[in-house]
């Protein structure tokens, strides 16, 4: 098991501890939403996965390209991922917010998508995790993304995960 993959976190534990423990408050997940959320993309496909608005990832870092569900246009959102095997997992926890993000509701109405991540690009089919599966990875994704335990606090919403497959 891969225990970050190809856009493996910044060495620098501090700053990383930093970076993550702001993105979890909300200056941070406002910051994330309205800022990064916009330039991250554009900046990750950009530099190859090497850079954010923060610098060096701090998280393991991909671009997921989708087909917006009403619109039919190409949509790109950068997302924290957690690896295990050849699969890559995205959670749909919108920092937290009551209302699932638009991304997830464009995988379920069009599953293959497009992944960037540091050094490859490549098509994929996302599928829903069962609320079986998603507890079972859970405390992994916990400990590669730990702003998941502050965003799981902030709502009472069944938080989705989607596996990432490549096709």
């Amino acid at each position: 098991m891969s225990e970050h993959g190809p856009s493996s976190p910044a060495p620098d534990r501090g700053y990383r501890g930093m970076v993550n423990r702001f993105s979890a408050t909300p200056a941070g997940s406002w910051l994330v939403k309205h800022v990064a959320a916009r330039v991250d993309p554009v900046l990750f496909r950009a530099t190859n996965g090497r850079m954010t608005i923060t610098g060096r990832p701090t998280l393991p870092m991909l671009t997921l390209g989708t087909v917006g569900r009403r619109s039919g246009a190409r949509r790109s959102v950068q997302l924290a991922y957690h690896e295990t095997g050849d699969d890559r997992f995205v959670v749909a926890s919108a920092m937290g917010q009551e209302r699932h993000p638009a991304w997830s509701y464009n995988l379920e109405a069009e599953p293959d998508v497009e992944v960037q991540v540091r050094g490859e690009r490549y098509r994929a089919r996302a599928t829903r995790l069962s609320d079986a599966e998603k507890r079972e990875l859970w405390p992994a994704i916990m400990s590669t993304i730990p702003q998941m335990r502050t965003y799981e606090q902030r709502t009472d919403r069944n938080i989705k995960v989607y596996r990432l497959t490549r096709t």
